[in-house]
């Protein structure tokens, strides 16, 4: 063994998060303690607090859940893993992975449900400014 082999000691890890056949997690997400984000949003953070810095979470929508206009000051990877959700630049269903880069903004809303895992290098700041009809997925019904 050299230095750089990873120990074959049974118990010696270091901290990590690890999620197992996550593209069938609808089987599993009773199981996730999940927390209220908006009406029929829930969140469940592996880290990062949502107010600063950067976080990963699971985010969950309930059928026909939304979440406002909002501002991406920094990256932000959205990976769809059941169902799919629709915004400005379209809809994405499981298994596609979409990728905002800083400055840009939109809406969400997910007419079916869906869970999404969701990668940020700062929160997004909600926006006050009134929504205009074009710029909001939910009014394309």
């Amino acid at each position: 063994m050299t230095s750089d082999d990873p120990p074959s000691s049974p118990g010696f890890s270091f901290p990590h998060f690890e999620l197992k056949d996550i593209f069938n997690i609808l089987q599993r997400e009773d199981d996730i303690p999940w927390s209220y984000f908006r009406d029929g949003v829930d969140i469940y953070r592996f880290y990062g607090d949502g107010i600063s810095g950067p976080t990963a979470a699971l985010i969950r929508f309930r059928k026909e859940a939304r979440v406002p206009m909002h501002l991406h000051e920094g990256w932000e990877h959205i990976l769809v893993l059941a169902g799919s959700q629709r915004d400005q630049n379209g809809i994405i269903h499981a298994g596609s992975l979409r990728i905002h880069p800083p400055g840009t903004y939109h809406s969400v809303v997910s007419e079916a449900g869906c869970i999404v895992l969701a990668i940020y290098e700062k929160p997004v700041r909600f926006m006050e400014r009134p929504v205009k009809l074009e710029d909001d997925p939910a009014s394309h019904e």
